[in-house]
């Protein structure tokens, strides 16, 4: 059965703005206890094989061969999803961008991934965000939704009603809306683009994760650093694979100007958030782990590896031998 890109992208919803107008930071008073939202942690890693790397840097190839490599070499998308699986794909789809503008990961990555887990025998594979520009637009004019579906994903628009408040017993985050999603699913691959952000120096997997949220989000970068490491122990992916065939290098998150953007032709896969987020920052930025305290609080919190990128798990290749 067919359903309609209309169907899909017009079925209703609004912004992420205007989601979710309750939420607040720890600092502020609680709910009465008979109706706290629950604590919820989701961990949807999958068990450590030492005889693979648990990172993956694969260059020179185009995007679907590249994320296809990347996995390859990290077991195959069989290690990650099993038959029968819901499997959640979040791509950074926040910005009224083309693919060439590169805010947003290369719609076909995405559709890539999207095949990959099903050929893997996931029952469906759910792919959404909650952007920052107007949903329906961004989702299609980044591209993803129509390559998501072209794959024979199903494209989730975050409407008001698929917003669940919990808490996210973070140091910092606590009680905020999360689009249902990444409640439920079995499996979670985070699937970033990497961009320049002037807040953070580097906008990867860490950042990637706002989008899951609704409520007034800009609240957290008061706290930035805080905020990126309470929600990666809120939910650790089962795969992190981050999208740098092309690389905003400046003037991100939202760029514009493809001046800014640089051809790397590169996919950065892991199972270690920590050490994905920082290979990616040193090798595009030159960002060591001191100027980004949110992998050093994360790290702290046994949430990853800050120098596994430096060890032997790491494995470079070429996409084409």
């Amino acid at each position: 059965m067919t359903t309609s890109r209309r169907d899909l992208l017009y079925a209703g919803g609004v912004a992420a703005g205007a989601v979710g107008l309750g939420a607040w930071l720890s600092g502020r008073s609680r709910r009465p206890e008979d109706s706290a939202p629950p604590v919820v942690k989701r961990d949807l890693r999958v068990a450590r094989d030492l005889r693979l790397p648990e990172l993956a840097v694969i260059e020179g190839g185009e995007p679907a061969e590249l994320v296809r490599r990347a996995i390859e070499e990290l077991g195959g998308m069989g290690r990650f999803v099993a038959r029968g699986d819901v499997v959640l794909v979040k791509p950074n789809m926040a910005w009224d961008r083309t693919p060439e503008q590169a805010a947003n990961t290369n719609p076909d990555a995405v559709a890539e991934v999207v095949r990959l887990a099903l050929a893997a025998g996931a029952r469906k594979v759910l792919v959404t965000d909650v952007p920052v520009n107007e949903t329906r637009r961004v989702f299609e004019r980044s591209g993803i939704a129509r390559a998501a579906m072209a794959a024979g994903g199903q494209v989730v628009l975050p409407e008001a009603a698929r917003f669940r408040e919990v808490d996210l017993g973070g140091a910092v985050l606590r009680v905020w809306p999360v689009l249902d999603p990444f409640l439920e699913a079995d499996k979670v691959i985070n699937l970033p683009v990497a961009k320049h952000h002037d807040l953070t120096g580097a906008t990867l997997g860490f950042k990637n994760w706002y989008g899951m949220l609704g409520g007034l989000r800009m609240r957290l970068h008061q706290r930035i650093h805080e905020s990126l490491a309470d929600l990666a122990a809120f939910l650790r992916p089962t795969l992190t694979v981050v999208d740098a065939y092309r690389v905003l290098m400046r003037n991100g998150p939202s760029g514009g100007s493809t001046e800014d953007v640089a051809l790397r032709k590169t996919v950065i896969a892991g199972t270690d958030p920590v050490a994905v987020d920082a290979y990616a920052a040193r090798a595009f930025w030159g960002l060591d782990a001191g100027s980004l305290r949110y992998l050093e609080l994360a790290a702290e919190r046994g949430l990853g590896e800050l120098h596994l990128a430096e060890s032997h798990q790491v494995h470079r290749f070429l996409a084409l031998r």
